[in-house]
């Protein structure tokens, strides 16, 4: 049994972390830190609460911690777990400078432990699905592609931080963390990108909005995101030389995750009918439109693999190169928006570090 603590237990250890822990064989959340309250131990009774990381690190029968703090604090606080010899799950972004990300990779290899960036987004349904549709072929040659996730948010944040540079808050780090991640998953490294990254709402703050085009040998990949979309666009549009695929909605495991300690539901991720995408594609001659049933989501993959890699059995679910790499787009994209111009991406500066093969706990 793998012991797992969380290091502080708002939104994201809350929703998230805490319920898919508990969720995967194997795994068993144990402690968590929390400063000033029980709340863990009220939803999770039997867990141990520490008031400061430093009691926490000092418990040696943790196997596993998972750094679910705002954004601006997650290097420094993974780096203090990497520095005891500690594995550690960090939610994104790493850390908020891809120098940042290549000092945790660094540390983690010297301390043989396990850096796993937390890119739930790579399992939610539609993605899987469209992972699915390329490699099936079925829209032919790929020449478009556009991914977005667009909230009506344009009041003030409830978490202070997140409309605050200092600490790492901005749209572009918190949503655009997870497009970047995905694009690079699906598509590889661009060649160049353009951007736009703005404030569109009154009054100072951070970023509240973005636009990517991330460019390729023949294809176009734009992805974007802002808080003043009352009328989103489809999540997914991808555009092909034998058809399209529309995909709109987000998946349902964050708002079922909401209401659970532990998934118990057999048909966990599956998504009603009326939520699916559109398929449209070249068939002798006439386009057949037809709904797509998706691939069920499942975030408790990701700490299956986390396990695994752990236990030696297996790669990381999400190798840290990919957490430097998705640093390094948003970088670029902020240098483009900054000088009106595309920049072209060179990739040689990329930590060479053999990345984490597994380790026994």
């Amino acid at each position: 049994m793998i012991r797992v603590g969380i290091v502080a237990f708002g939104m994201g250890a809350r929703v998230f972390h805490a319920p898919l822990i508990s969720s995967v064989e194997g795994l068993e959340l144990a402690a968590v830190v929390e400063r000033h309250s029980d709340s863990a131990a009220q939803r999770y009774p039997g867990i141990t609460t520490y008031r400061s990381l430093d009691e926490m690190l000092a418990d040696p029968s943790l196997d596993l911690f998972v750094v679910a703090t705002p954004s601006g604090t997650h290097f420094e606080t993974a780096r203090q777990i990497l520095q005891a010899g500690k594995s550690v799950v960090v939610d994104k972004p790493v850390a908020v400078t891809s120098a940042e990300v290549a000092e945790l990779m660094a540390l983690a290899k010297a301390q043989d432990a396990l850096l796993a960036p937390f890119h739930n987004r790579h399992w939610d349904s539609d993605f899987r699905t469209v992972q699915k549709l390329l490699h099936d072929g079925s829209l032919g040659r790929l020449v478009h592609f556009e991914s977005t996730m667009d909230r009506w948010s344009p009041g003030a944040t409830r978490r202070p931080w997140k409309d605050d540079p200092a600490q790492g808050g901005g749209l572009l780090h918190d949503l655009g963390s997870h497009l970047a991640y995905l694009a690079l998953t699906l598509f590889g490294k661009p060649d160049a990108l353009g951007a736009e990254v703005l404030r569109e709402r009154s009054g100072e703050g951070s970023n509240d909005s973005f636009t990517l085009r991330l460019r390729y040998a023949g294809l176009c990949v734009v992805l974007s995101a802002n808080n003043l979309s009352s009328l989103p666009r489809p999540r997914f549009h991808l555009r092909g030389t034998k058809g399209n695929y529309s995909k709109s909605g987000v998946d349902l495991q964050e708002a079922a995750l909401n209401k659970v300690t532990r998934i118990s539901d057999p048909a966990w991720g599956q998504e009603p009918a009326a939520q699916w995408g559109t398929l449209c594609v070249d068939a002798e001659g006439s386009t057949v439109t037809r709904p797509l049933p998706p691939l069920p989501g499942d975030y408790r993959i990701f700490y299956a693999g986390v396990r695994d890699a752990l236990l030696g059995l297996s790669p990381a679910p999400v190798e840290a190169i990919e957490a430097w790499r998705t640093a390094r787009i948003l970088e670029w994209a902020q240098q483009s928006s900054a000088e009106r111009r595309e920049v072209e991406c060179d990739w040689s500066e990329e930590p060479k570090e053999k990345l984490h093969d597994g380790a026994t706990t």
